[in-house]
Order: C-alpha cells, then sequence, then structure tokens
C-alpha cells in the first residue's frame, strides 16, 4: 500500500513549481554545463565535467523526489473546521509551562515545515504531541533540548 503524503494546497502548488523549475530551467542549464565541459576535453580530468554531472544527479533526485511526493499527495484543506481539537492544518498558540513564553505553531506536510517560519511537520515530536488535543490541555513533549511543557491556549484554522 502507498503512503499517502498529507500536505496543505499551497504546499502542493510549491512543489509543482519546484518540479516545473527543475524541468525547465535547472536541468536544461545543467546540460550546457556538460556540454561546454565536454568541449574542453579529457573528461578524466575534467573538474567541471564532473561537477556538472554529480549536480545533474542532484537534479535528477529531487526529480524523482518531487514526482513521488506529488504522486503520493493528499491535498488537506483544514479552512472551516471547528476549533475545538489540533488536527492538521491547525495553528496552535501554546504558551511554555517554564518560561511562559507564547509560540504559534502551524501544523503542515513534511516538505512545508520551516519553524522560523512557525511551520512545524505533522511528523515532528511537537505536532505529534499536539495531536487530537484541546484548548487547555497540557502536553509534555521531548524535544533536542530537553523535555518541555505547553498549554494549550488557542487553536484555528484559517
Amino acid at each position: 500500500m502507498v503512503d499517502k503524503v498529507p500536505m496543505t494546497a499551497t504546499g502542493y502548488e510549491r512543489l509543482k513549481q519546484e518540479l516545473h523549475r527543475l524541468k525547465t530551467v535547472e536541468r536544461p542549464l545543467n546540460v550546457k554545463e556538460i556540454e561546454t565541459a565536454i568541449a574542453h576535453g579529457d573528461l578524466s580530468e575534467n573538474a567541471e565535467y564532473h561537477a556538472a554531472k554529480e549536480k545533474q544527479s542532484h537534479i535528477a533526485g529531487r526529480i524523482d523526489q518531487i514526482d513521488d511526493r506529488i504522486a503520493r499527495a493528499q491535498v488537506i484543506d483544514p479552512s472551516g473546521q471547528e476549533p475545538d481539537r489540533v488536527r492538521f492544518g491547525a495553528t496552535v498558540v501554546l504558551e511554555d509551562s517554564e518560561s511562559g513564553e507564547e509560540v504559534s505553531y502551524r501544523i503542515v506536510g513534511e516538505d512545508e515545515s520551516d519553524v522560523a517560519q512557525g511551520l512545524i511537520s505533522v511528523t515532528s515530536p511537537v505536532a505529534r504531541a499536539l495531536m487530537n488535543k484541546e484548548p487547555d490541555d497540557e502536553v509534555t513533549v521531548k524535544v533536542p533540548k530537553g523535555t518541555r511543557t505547553f498549554e494549550i491556549l488557542k487553536i484555528r484554522y484559517e
């Protein structure tokens, strides 16, 4: 059975755009780099050629990865859900029980996560601990800096 990959519509569109850019811009540029390197002669000691071939491999790998993600995508629109429980797509406002600091995270797909932007992967320890919890619930999470306890202040779906 093929596992579905949950993602928001925004994340799905970003992947499609990246795939398009890789196929229509990056790969053709790389082909030209390889052709130029070949024109320089002896390939056994041609660093430009080896670098271009390695780049070609990375581009092909990323294209394959994105093709797979798009094929298995389960696009979820969280808007309109009741803010009674934490589910995929929720923006959750938390209070760190130790420091009193408020943090806000939106639970998104793996390919969309960006902690600096407040976007955490649905598979992250924090997101897994938050799933199906309600406002005023406390959750304890093991994170790289140790164990932290959060209180859920607010849940919203945008």
